[in-house]
């Protein structure tokens, strides 16, 4: 599904409210971003070894 169709389909409103939403939202911490990139990274496959800054950090 595109951005406009997902616009068409929820309307602008509920889009705007949407996006409301998400900016309240905390940043996510370091060790949450690790883990997504080691997951993302591979989702197939094994999971990467954590990377040496990560773990400094």
């Amino acid at each position: 599904m595109t951005r406009a169709e997902r616009l068409a389909l929820l309307g602008p409103e509920t889009a705007a409210k949407i996006r409301a939403r998400v900016a309240q939202a905390p940043d996510p911490s370091d060790e949450l971003v690790e883990e997504l990139r080691r997951i993302m990274t591979r989702p197939a496959g094994e999971i990467p070894q954590r990377t040496p800054a990560a773990d400094a950090a």
